[in-house]
């Protein structure tokens, strides 16, 4: 079911929502293709969106010219549990995926000075991210049930800059106040000039935050700041 006033389709179940979303990507990225010979996918990672990265993998594009980066990422290494680009790497680049060009966050050799000189390493992380950006066809979005959304976290003290519409930057370091690790994530910037995003939430607690975030922008629940005013390609799936 489809709601227009409030781009929210409601999925069955996980199972459902992660095959209408990865048919909805596939048809994003093969009109990239088809218009400019390359397209580039953004997404996010956690737990959510395993079975999501297993059904876009068993679609058949032409995945040699798709490059696969992140919405955020934890200033973690590469092979540390909640590393998002392990996860990647372990469920979406797989398949006929496997043939798509995957440029992570963060490298092994970040951590060279850390963690005796950790913030000068992620902020190095984040001036190369930003030296490197680029146009992003589709990006893939979770929210907590604290409203963030990528690593735009409530509270944390990056958050006003996260949140301008007008940061000429695409990235920014942001301490959670709760969650672990420091992070790097998109900016509300950069995710307003990205060409489609899709945001993935399941079960009654979320779908009340994304609705109290609907209703008005609000500076405690920064996913709000995707939707006063729409991004006019946002889709959201839902699935209880």
């Amino acid at each position: 079911m489809k709601n227009s006033d409030t781009l929210l389709e409601v999925c069955a179940d996980a199972a459902d929502l992660a095959a209408r979303l990865a048919r909805d990507l596939a048809s994003v990225l093969g009109d990239a293709l088809a218009a400019r010979g390359s397209a580039v996918l953004a997404v996010s990672g956690g737990r959510s969106p395993v079975p999501l990265f297993h059904a876009l993998a068993a679609m058949p594009l032409d995945w040699a010219r798709i490059t696969v980066t992140l919405v955020d990422e934890r200033f973690v290494p590469p092979d540390h549990a909640d590393s998002n680009a392990a996860l990647v790497r372990a469920h979406l680049l797989q398949g006929h995926a496997a043939a798509a060009r995957f440029v992570p966050l963060v490298e092994a050799n970040d951590f060279a000075a850390a963690p005796a000189d950790a913030e000068r390493a992620l902020a190095a992380v984040v001036a190369r991210a930003n030296r490197d950006a680029r146009s992003i066809d589709a990006a893939v979005l979770g929210m907590g049930d604290d409203g963030h959304t990528a690593s735009l976290f409530p509270g944390a003290p990056e958050i006003a800059a996260g949140l301008n519409p007008r940061n000429p930057l695409d990235w920014l370091a942001v301490h959670p106040p709760a969650a672990p690790h420091r992070r790097i994530s998109l900016t509300l910037a950069a995710l307003l000039r990205a060409g489609h995003l899709r945001l993935a939430i399941s079960g009654a607690a979320k779908r009340a935050v994304y609705d109290a975030a609907l209703q008005a922008r609000r500076d405690d629940l920064p996913l709000s700041a995707l939707l006063h005013p729409p991004h006019p390609h946002v889709h959201v799936y839902w699935s209880p």
